[in-house]
């Protein structure tokens, strides 16, 4: 199929969901790069789907898949398999006490809609708080505890959804006499609207310690400690969505050792699977016991996959063997330094922010007002891409656009300021 062809069959027979096609046709992934048909190296700076943890056709994930599908790739849902309960083992040693079962899952969404399952089955409650810019997924009920973007002309959500102001630094109202973002006043506020509008049935609080699709914002030291403490008060569990920055991407293995603050439930998918459909739901035995007494139920054709379980082995060898912790940490306080010098040099960059290898920048129009450069945002991507390097840029409505930048845990030091030079020259040709 020529390249007219190829395109033509796209647009004749594939549903569009929500993006339009980046007009590259991609052959194959190597390492941090991608190759398109012309042979041309783009060098990918959002890990695929922010999932690529350790880039792409990695040796240690293609003798996994390899090795699961000459002996066992899939089983009965009641049927167990070793990798399973090994995957089981090894995870939860990666977490704190507390968190010892392990649901072995595909999807972001899937982990998230089974995590509010149990939170609603274990208290008995049903309200869920969540940020008003979140992303959790786009089945029924993370859908519902989505307020970024996909909430019109669907209906009906689930009842019980409240939401708290999402503590953006850079544009939140909430400010202390010297400027510096009021947080504390920030949240008090929210939980105050929330027991005003709540029936006394909370179920959950579900948030990212950083939210990515919502502008890569990081919740204030202090923040999801004060969080947990209101929702135990009122009977709810606190889970955590560490689809994007769990498995070392923040530069501690899961964001929330940060704070010190343990989830009642965890939720990972992306950077588990490390570009391969991979989740889990991590929880105490106290809740697993309450759910399985009162018949929890979240039986799907994939529910603990013995491919999927060697995938996760994998990645948390190569995590470990490699060093990508701590390699996460060393590279995002340079790429973290190296924005910022770009900031100080391109005057359409409002705001540099993040933690690790998930880091963004905003772009506006103006510092002064920060009003949204309409536009520009798109017109960097076009041009990164066509000096090699892919980016994704957030359009959030009434803000500038966000740029998530997430390269893969293996990206070496001269791939990364590759990638930053080619940035550095899109945003002043862009405003050019």
């Amino acid at each position: 199929m020529d390249d007219a062809g190829f395109w033509a069959g796209a647009d004749a027979h594939l549903v569009r969901f929500g993006t339009g096609w980046t007009p590259r046709i991609i052959e194959r992934g190597e390492g941090s790069y991608v190759v398109d048909a012309e042979g041309r190296r783009i060098l990918d700076f959002t890990s695929g789907q922010m999932s690529a943890v350790l880039g792409h056709a990695h040796p240690a994930i293609v003798d996994a898949v390899s090795r699961s599908v000459r002996t066992l790739d899939h089983l009965f849902s009641g049927m167990l398999s070793r990798p399973v309960v090994e995957l089981g083992e090894r995870l939860t040693a990666t977490m704190p006490a507390g968190l010892d079962k392990v649901l072995l899952l595909s999807t972001g969404a899937e982990a998230n809609e089974a995590a509010l399952r149990m939170a609603k089955l274990a208290t008995g409650g049903f309200e869920v708080v969540t940020f008003d810019r979140s992303w959790h997924g786009m089945t029924h009920g993370a859908a519902a505890a989505t307020y970024v973007a996909g909430r019109r002309g669907y209906g009906p959500t689930q009842p019980g959804m409240l939401t708290l102001p999402t503590p953006d630094a850079y544009r939140s109202p909430f400010r202390r006499p010297d400027g510096s973002h009021d947080w504390e006043a920030e949240l008090e506020f929210g939980l105050a609207a929330i027991d005003r509008q709540s029936t006394g049935a909370l179920a959950a609080v579900l948030v990212e310690p950083i939210l990515s699709s919502g502008g890569i914002v990081e919740l204030p030291v202090g923040y999801l400690a004060r969080l947990r403490a209101w929702c135990h008060e009122r009977g709810g569990l606190l889970i955590l969505d560490e689809a994007q920055t769990g498995l070392g991407r923040t530069g501690t293995m899961y964001a929330f050792e940060r704070d010190g603050v343990t989830p009642d439930v965890l939720t990972l998918s992306k950077t588990l699977g490390a570009g391969l459909p991979v989740a889990a739901v991590v929880t105490s035995s106290a809740i697993e016991e309450a759910c399985h007494e009162r018949g929890f139920l979240f039986y799907t054709t994939h529910v603990n996959d013995p491919l999927a379980a060697s995938v996760a082995l994998a990645v948390l060898d190569v995590v470990e063997r490699e060093g990508l912790v701590g390699r996460a940490r060393e590279l995002g306080t340079r790429m973290g330094a190296r924005l910022r010098e770009i900031q100080a040099g391109c005057p359409t960059v409002g705001d540099v922010r993040g933690r690790g290898l998930l880091q963004g920048i905003e772009v506006v129009a103006d510092r002064a007002t920060k009003a949204p450069a309409e536009g520009y945002g798109v017109a960097v991507t076009s041009a990164c891409l066509e000096r090699g390097l892919h980016m994704n840029i957030g359009q959030l409505k009434g803000m500038g656009g966000v740029f998530r930048i997430a390269p893969p845990l293996t990206v070496t030091d001269a791939e990364v300021d590759a990638g930053l030079d080619i940035l550095e020259d899109a945003l002043h040709a862009a405003l050019a």
